[in-house]
C-alpha cells in the first residue's frame, strides 16, 4: 500500500500564520511535528507500506523534502504540479505513477492538514478499507458526525454505523438540513480521504473522466526529472479541468463504499476549529506565545515574537505574527480569506511571505526596510551555497555574526569569519557559501533605487531554480 499525501493547499483560512509560500500543512500548529509530518508519522505500524508519494506545488517542493528528510523517510516520490488543478488530477497522477512502481498497489489518499486524535481506530477504519479495495470498490472514509455542521459536504451511506454503499454525496447544507443528516444516523462528513486500487481509479476514471486521464498520462509520459522530484510537463498538466475526485468521480461512479470513521477528525478549516483541537485552560481559552489575559474567556490568542495581552473580551480570535496582527470574533474566522483576498488585490507582500523566508540553502529574516535601503538576517545550512547571482538595482554589505562565509564576487574568493564584512558592488557577480559544520549567520545590508526578490539574475544554482 503506498500512502499518496495531497498537500497542494495553501490554508488562508489560517491567515497571518498559514501563508502562500508556508501554508498551515508545513507549520508545527500541534506539538514538535508539522501536519505534514504528522500525516506520516500516524501512520506508524500499519504493515506492508511503502515509501510515500507527494504531490505538491513546485514551490513547496523544498519544503517537503526537507521535512521527509527530518522523518528519516527514505525514497520518496515528490510529484510537482505546475499549476494547481484540484485533487482529480492530482491522484490521476499519483495512480499512474504508482503503476510504474508497484503492480497494482492500493493507494491510501491523505490530506497533508488533517488532525486525528484516535490512532487505533484510525487504523482500525484502514484494515476495513483496505479489504474493500481488495474488492474494487473505490472508498471513502465517512467522519461520524458529532454536531450539525454546514462547513463540511456529508456522504449519505446505503446503510447506518457500517461499511455500506454509498448513495450520495451532498453540498455543504444550511442548519436545518444539517441537523436532520445528523438525526438520521446515514450521514457522515466528507473527509476528503480514500483508499483504492491504482486499476480501480484509473478504470474508473476512464469510464467518468477519460480527458483528465488522458492529459494526466501526457503529462506523466512527458514529466522530466529535477533533483529528487518528478516535475510534470506543464501543458498537458494545465489541460486539466481544476475539479475534484468528487466532482469527476465519485458523485458519478456506482463502485464506491464508505467506511465510518470516528477517531477524532477535524480538517482544521479554521481558527474556531484549531481552538476546538488544543487543550483550553479554565476558561476555555487557548494561548501559545508570550500571551496575558484578564477576564477573557473562549477565545483564542497566539503570540509568535511579541507580548500580547487582551483583557475583558469573549469568543475572539487574537493572531500576532512578526509582520502582521488579525483580531477577529471566533465567529468570523471562516471570512479570514477575505481579508487575504485583499491583501492580494492591493499586492501585500503579506498574503504570500511570511517576513522569515525558507529557501532550500536556510532562510533570511527581514528585519528593516525604508526608502532605498534593506536589512536581513541570513541564516546557511552547512554545506550550502547561495546561487551565483547579480542584482541590477541594489548593492549588499554583508557582515558574518557566527559560522564561516566563502564569498565569490567576479573572480575573487574570500573567506570571512566572525565580526568581519565584505561589500558586493551593483552589478557583480557573487555568491555566498557556507563551507563550515554550524549554520553560517549574517546581517545584509542592501541599497539602491530597487529592492524586490525579483531583481536576482541567477547564473548557475544547486537547486535548479531560475
Amino acid at each position: 500500500m503506498i500512502p499518496v499525501v495531497m498537500s497542494g493547499g495553501n490554508g488562508t483560512r489560517l491567515w497571518p500564520l498559514s501563508r502562500k509560500h508556508k501554508p498551515k500543512q508545513f507549520l508545527a500548529l500541534f506539538g514538535e511535528h508539522t501536519m505534514f509530518q504528522q500525516t506520516l508519522l500516524r501512520l506508524n505500524g500499519i504493515p506492508d507500506l511503502e515509501p510515500p508519494t507527494v504531490v505538491c506545488s513546485n514551490e513547496h517542493r523544498f519544503m517537503v523534502a526537507e521535512q521527509l528528510s527530518e522523518l528519516g523517510i527514505g525514497s520518496p516520490t515528490i510529484i510537482l504540479e505546475p499549476v494547481g488543478r484540484d485533487t482529480a488530477p492530482a491522484l490521476t497522477i499519483a495512480a499512474l505513477e504508482a503503476e510504474n512502481k508497484a503492480d497494482d498497489p492500493i493507494l491510501l489518499v491523505l490530506a497533508a492538514d488533517h488532525v486525528i486524535r484516535d490512532l487505533a481506530a484510525f487504523h482500525e477504519a484502514i484494515d476495513t478499507a483496505r479489504a474493500e479495495a481488495e474488492k474494487g470498490y473505490l472508498v471513502t472514509f465517512g467522519i461520524v458526525p458529532t454536531q450539525p455542521e454546514t462547513g463540511y459536504g456529508y456522504i449519505e451511506a446505503s446503510e447506518k454505523n457500517k461499511v455500506s454503499k454509498v448513495k450520495a454525496f451532498v453540498e455543504k447544507p444550511d442548519l436545518n438540513t444539517a441537523e436532520s443528516y445528523v438525526a438520521s444516523g446515514n450521514y457522515y462528513w466528507n473527509s476528503g480521504m480514500f483508499m483504492f486500487k491504482a486499476s480501480t481509479l484509473l478504470a474508473e476514471l476512464e469510464t467518468y473522466s477519460p480527458e483528465i486521464l488522458n492529459s494526466c498520462r501526457e503529462a506523466l509520459n512527458q514529466a522530466t526529472p529535477d533533483l529528487d522530484f518528478i516535475r510534470l510537463q506543464q501543458e498537458s498538466f494545465e489541460a486539466c479541468s481544476a475539479i475534484s475526485i468528487d466532482y469527476a468521480l465519485m458523485e458519478k461512479t456506482d463502485n464506491a463504499v464508505v467506511v465510518p470513521l470516528d477517531a477524532g477528525w477535524n480538517d482544521v478549516g479554521s481558527w474556531s476549529s484549531l481552538w476546538e483541537c488544543e487543550q483550553q485552560n479554565e476558561n476555555n481559552n487557548v494561548t501559545r506565545g508570550d500571551v496575558m489575559l484578564d477576564d477573557v474567556s473562549n477565545s483564542y490568542v497566539h503570540s509568535e515574537c511579541r507580548l500580547v495581552s487582551v483583557l475583558g473580551l469573549e469568543n475572539v480570535v487574537v493572531v500576532e505574527t512578526a509582520d502582521a496582527v488579525m483580531v477577529a470574533s471566533k465567529e468570523k474566522t471562516q471570512d479570514v480569506k477575505t481579508i487575504v483576498q485583499r491583501l492580494n488585490e492591493a499586492g501585500r507582500s503579506e498574503a504570500e511571505n511570511h517576513r522569515l523566508c525558507y529557501r532550500p540553502w536556510g532562510y533570511y529574516d527581514s528585519i528593516d526596510n525604508g526608502a532605498r535601503f534593506q536589512v536581513k538576517r541570513i541564516s546557511v545550512k552547512p554545506g550550502a551555497s547561495l546561487s551565483l547571482q547579480m542584482h541590477h538595482h541594489r548593492a549588499e554589505h554583508w557582515v558574518v555574526v557566527s559560522g564561516t562565509a566563502q564569498v565569490i564576487c567576479d573572480e575573487k574568493t574570500t573567506l570571512l569569519t566572525e565580526n568581519e564584512s565584505t561589500y558586493i558592488p551593483l552589478g557583480k557577480k557573487h555568491r555566498l557559501h557556507n563551507p563550515g559544520q554550524i549554520p553560517l549567520e549574517i546581517i545584509e545590508v542592501q541599497s539602491g533605487s530597487y529592492l524586490g526578490e525579483d531583481d536576482i539574475i541567477r547564473f548557475d544554482d544547486n537547486y535548479r531554480r531560475n
